[in-house]
């Protein structure tokens, strides 16, 4: 399972961050990274609550 993020839609609300930081970390200008290539298995849960919590919908998660 991958992470995708719309960085161009990023709000900067850092949720998925507060979520995992294992996951997810911020830019300059607050804009979403996504820091893995694969979700770990451990992460799995985490990542779908960030997808839920983002306000601006910019993650999703692919297969």
């Amino acid at each position: 399972m991958r992470i995708e993020a719309d960085h161009d839609l990023c709000i900067a609300s850092g949720n998925c961050v507060m979520v995992s930081d294992a996951l997810f970390d911020q830019d300059d200008d607050g804009v979403v990274v996504v820091r893995v290539d694969e979700v770990p298995d451990a992460e799995v849960e985490h990542a779908r609550e960030a997808v839920r919590l983002c306000p601006a919908s910019v993650l999703k998660l692919v297969d």
